[in-house]
């Protein structure tokens, strides 16, 4: 039966890509958020998956804003990287695995999970960059083949922390119940802190995203509770991209350990926040 064996909760800042896409990791704007990311990188180089649930929001790049589903997955054997204005990002096409993401949508739908689903699907930062977060050189070939789930959580009205939560718990059923031998690991994308436009551009509110680090091990159901409203007032209009860590929490057993974590001010204008767990019970839910 199918495991899931780590969750990772990461920004996916599209200038961090661009900084390992450049050479400039090493500079001094630049390093200390990547040696915070040193000890996670490591533990994940030692405990690869065969699958990563990338758990994301495409920005209007490869999804077309007239259509705007709540929840979508992906079902494709490859995934193009999209070009977002200024060309591609230097990285590998990512291996999509049909069978496992046909499963998922079979069980998530059973669950009361109404999904779209993507039979050809281009992924963008949002996707890429944590796959850069966990592997930064990949080679050819990123490590692990990876199903694309995409959330909305740019237009108004998005999914209730509570239902991304939920939708969590139902994603770990699902994966346990597929019935090949495989480890998956869960990527739960976006935040941490911030808003790009508006009155308030440039907020970062490092109380709430501390509060956040903690609470999505110890209490998701305490952020779960959270109405959309509280997660923009508290962490920006762009902030409630938090809600999809809670996906990736959900996934994981009751029992985790958490490995490592990094928090740094400013990524570009955004907080960017990443936590590891090991799942210590892969077998329930």
């Amino acid at each position: 039966m199918a495991e899931v064996i780590w969750g990772l909760a990461t920004s996916h800042v599209p200038s961090i890509g661009a900084a390992m896409d450049h050479g400039k990791t090493a500079d001094p704007y630049w390093r200390p958020l990547f040696d915070g990311y040193g000890p996670a990188r490591e533990w994940m180089a030692e405990h690869t998956p065969d699958v990563a649930v990338v758990v994301y929001n495409d920005h209007a790049n490869a999804v077309d804003m007239s259509v705007t589903p709540t929840f979508a997955i992906g079902t494709a054997a490859s995934y193009q990287v999209a070009d977002e204005g200024w060309g591609s990002r230097p990285v590998p096409e990512v291996v999509g695995v049909p069978e496992f993401s046909d499963h998922l949508v079979e069980s998530l739908i059973d669950s009361s999970f109404d999904l779209t689903v993507y039979q050809e699907l281009d992924v963008d930062h949002g996707l890429t960059v944590p796959l850069s977060v966990y592997c930064p050189d990949p080679g050819d070939r990123w490590p692990c083949a990876v199903v694309p789930l995409l959330v909305n959580v740019i237009q108004y009205p998005q999914p209730t922390a509570a239902r991304c939560l939920a939708l969590g718990y139902a994603l770990g059923e699902a994966i346990r119940s597929f019935p090949e031998d495989l480890k998956v690991a869960v990527f739960g994308t976006g935040g941490m802190s911030h808003q790009l436009a508006g009155a308030r551009a440039g907020l970062i509110n490092q109380d709430f995203d501390r509060m956040y680090l903690d609470a999505i091990e110890h209490a998701p159901e305490k952020l779960a509770a959270l109405t959309r409203e509280e997660y923009i007032r508290e962490a920006g209009s762009e902030g409630i991209e938090l809600i999809m860590w809670l996906i990736m929490r959900g996934a994981l057993g009751p029992r985790i350990r958490r490995v490592h974590e990094t928090y740094h001010v400013p990524a570009s204008n955004t907080a960017a926040g990443m936590v590891l767990f090991e799942n210590l019970s892969p077998g329930s839910s």
